[in-house]
Order: C-alpha cells, then sequence, then structure tokens
C-alpha cells in the first residue's frame, strides 16, 4: 500500500492511497483548525461550524438535500473536530466516488450558513454540552485539561460554553473560515479503489482555483507548573471518575514513540498491567485506561479509572505505584516483545478499510506535514528499549509534573493531597 502526495499551486496538498483489492472509497478533507485555534470569546467555533457544514451549501440548500443524497447510495458520512484540525469525510462503493467527492467539496466551500438553522442549531449544541457534563467520566477529562492549562485555548472544551455558543453570529463563521480555511491549511484525502488519474484531474479542477493566501498560526501553548495540582467536582455518583495524569511530548519530539510503548506496557490489553492491577487483583472499577495524547506543540500522559467510590485512594496510591515502577525497574524482555507485537497487531487491524487509512495519513499530513508509513512506524516501535522507557519515566513521572482531576463524592480531599506525590 503505498501514498502518493502532491501540493497544488495554491498550497492545498493532496494524498491518494490507492488499494486495488478494497471494495470502498473514502473522501477525506482536513483542514489545520480546531478549539486550539479561538479565541475566548468565540470558543467552540470550530465544532460549531463542522456542524454548520451539513445544513446547506449553494448547490444543496438544505440539511435534507445534502443527506439524501449520501443516503441513496448507501455511503457513510460524517465530520470531526479536535484541538488542532477539522474533518468531513464520506465513504461509498467506488461507482458512487464522483458523489461522495462533489458533496464533501461542496460541504467545504460552498457553506450557506442560513441564520435559521444557525439559531436551532445553537440549540442541539448546547444540549451536546449538556449531555458531555452529565456523562462524568467524559466530563472528567475536560476538568483534566483544564487543570493543566487553564485559561488558554488548550484548556478549553472544544464544543465550547452555553454563554459562547448562544452569543454566535452569522458573521463570526465568516470571517473564521475566510481566516482558517486556505488551501495551505487545507489536505485532501482519497483512499481506496479509485482511478488516480481522474480524481486527481478532478482535484485539480474544484480545489485549484482557490487563492493562495497566508494560513493562520494557533497560539503557542504555554507549559506552567510547579507542583502537584488537583480539582475535585463533588458529585453524587455510584462511581468516582478519576483521571490522574503528567505532561507528556508534542507530536514530533523524538521522544513521543517511547511513549508509545510505555504506554502500551501500562493500559493496552486486558494483560497490561494496569488493567491487571486494578481490575483483576483489586476488583476497584470496570474501565481503566492510559494514553498519551500528541499534539503539535504539547503532549499529555493520563490514566482514567473508574473507581468504587470507597477505593478512590487506594487507586491513586496503586497507579502511583504503577508509574514508579516503569521508573525502578526495566521491562522484562518477554513483556517488551509482547507489548510491541501487541502495537503492531493492532496497528494492523486499524487500517483494514478505506476510511481509516484516510484517516491514518490525512492526520499524520495535517498535522506533521510528513507522513510515516505503517512500516516506519513499526520499525520505531520495534525499535524501543527497555532502558529507553525507564529513563523516560524517570524523567516525566516526577511530583511537579502530576495532576489529578475527580467527580465523584470526595470525603476527604485533603488526604488525596497528601498521596499525590512519586
Amino acid at each position: 500500500m503505498k501514498y502518493k502526495k502532491k501540493i497544488l499551486l495554491n498550497g492545498l496538498r493532496v494524498v491518494t492511497i490507492h488499494m486495488a483489492d478494497t471494495p470502498t472509497v473514502t473522501v477525506l478533507v482536513m483542514v489545520e483548525a480546531g478549539s486550539e485555534y479561538e479565541t475566548k470569546e468565540k470558543n467552540g467555533i470550530s465544532h460549531f461550524l463542522e456542524h454548520m457544514c451539513f445544513k446547506g451549501t449553494e448547490k444543496r440548500p438544505t440539511a435534507l438535500a445534502i443527506t439524501k443524497e449520501l443516503d441513496a447510495i448507501g455511503a457513510h458520512y460524517n465530520a470531526f473536530t479536535s484541538e488542532e484540525y477539522t474533518g468531513y469525510y464520506a465513504k461509498s462503493a467506488p461507482k458512487h466516488l464522483e458523489t461522495i467527492f462533489d458533496v464533501i467539496s461542496d460541504l467545504y466551500l460552498n457553506q450557506t450558513f442560513p441564520v435559521q438553522e444557525i439559531e436551532k442549531e445553537k440549540g442541539v449544541i448546547v444540549e451536546e454540552i449538556n449531555m458531555y457534563k452529565d456523562l462524568p467520566h467524559r466530563h472528567v477529562q475536560e476538568l483534566f485539561t483544564t487543570l493543566l492549562y487553564g485559561n488558554q485555548p488548550a484548556g478549553w472544551s472544544i464544543t465550547g460554553t452555553r454563554e459562547t455558543v448562544l452569543a454566535m453570529k452569522r458573521d463570526d463563521f465568516i470571517n473564521y473560515r475566510k481566516k482558517f480555511y486556505t488551501p495551505a491549511a487545507t489536505t485532501v484525502i482519497v483512499a481506496g479503489n479509485f482511478d488516480e488519474k481522474k480524481i486527481n484531474k478532478q482535484i485539480q479542477i474544484t480545489f485549484g482555483s482557490l487563492q493562495k493566501n497566508k494560513k493562520e498560526k494557533k497560539p503557542k501553548v504555554i507549559e506552567k507548573q510547579n507542583g502537584p495540582q488537583i480539582v475535585v467536582e463533588n458529585r453524587t455518583t455510584d462511581q468516582s471518575h478519576l483521571v490522574l495524569g503528567v505532561r507528556g511530548f508534542h507530536l514530533t519530539h523524538p521522544q513521543t514513540p517511547i511513549m508509545r510503548v510505555l504506554n502500551a506496557v501500562l493500559g493496552a490489553g486486558m494483560s497490561s498491567r494496569l488493567f491487571q492491577k486494578l481490575r483483576e487483583e483489586m476488583g476497584v472499577g470496570y474501565y481503566v485506561r492510559s494514553s498519551h495524547d500528541a499534539y503539535v506543540d504539547h503532549g499529555i500522559f493520563s490514566v482514567s479509572v473508574g473507581s468504587d467510590v470507597k477505593r478512590v485512594e487506594e487507586v491513586i496510591k496503586a497507579v502511583i505505584e504503577e508509574l514508579n515502577r516503569l521508573k525502578k525497574e526495566l521491562v522484562p524482555a518477554d513483556e517488551l516483545k509482547k507489548t510491541k507485537d501487541h502495537l503492531t497487531g493492532t496497528l494492523a487491524l486499524g487500517l483494514e478499510s478505506s476510511d481509516s487509512i484516510a484517516e491514518f495519513y490525512g492526520y499524520q499530513e495535517s498535522l506533521r506535514h510528513e507522513i510515516k508509513t505503517p512500516k516506519d512506524i513499526v520499525q520505531e516501535i520495534q525499535s524501543i528499549t527497555a532502558e529507553q522507557i525507564r529513563n523516560i519515566a524517570q524523567k516525566i513521572f516526577i511530583d511537579k509534573n502530576l495532576n489529578l482531576a475527580i467527580v465523584g463524592p470526595v470525603q476527604n480531599q485533603g488526604k488525596i493531597k497528601e498521596i499525590l506525590k512519586f
């Protein structure tokens, strides 16, 4: 599976991945714009704009006109917004490529932002915000991010707040789109079974005439912490939901591949250390996971647990104990091999379909502006040593980097602060 990349004269990037044996094709347009590009007053506009792209274009004036056309060919379609990018995609049988390309490019290029639809969608997004707040395992993630980054874009919610959403006007979307939806910030990805010559010609016709202009940069994330931090939202729940973590490494940092393997030792699969310790041995909760989220200029390593409310302190101690273990001991050779094999196996499973392939290549091109193939990543994983894992654990698992967010009934916050140390 090989990819091809080219850059149009206006700066728009095109990545194509031809897969002759795949029964589907995916068109994905990704834009380097997300919540970290926003101002405080317009927090949530990236996500809101994504919603509005499905509300009407010049060619397809209503939401029904868009969805009916895609539903009629059995297409899968959606959009997504993150901190640093927004994406629009559709997936169909190869014979419908012309249709899904026309629709997705239309959504990106020709939104009309009807005022009536904006006002209706405000209610939808406010309910989305309410839904996430009512889900403690989701809400605690936002509390954790705000704890780390505070009042800067990296610390704000992707969906915005009720107040910012309700205050948005049509001109806000037009101005934001003009500023950030530029060719230089955009990548068009096509993956699956298609005629390369034909689709490249269509991309050139559709996107090549866009005016070349400067790509706006997002504000640089400020990293500042001098000691352990904790935030607790006392709430009557049957479980306590907690996130414990530290500051990690950005996407292109040379230590990021090591964090990928370190994270997998702790939380990849039911044989991972945290799963075995917290669920199988201690029986304190149903879900436990770890993650290293790498962004353009910052990163977060975290452990998330849904815990028995009476055993929160015990859980925190157990997690810190597992992190400390990585600082003190080398990961045994057999465990390291199992972890690497797990990572390479799940990588292969995650690239079985045209939409997953499109996102794999699109994410890298949009954020890294360079692409590592699956083979490159496997080689990178296999090269990581136990000594590198221990060294990086010693570097990041330190008291001044430690952060904890909890949602649930917490009886003794003072005691939790006392145990929040390596």
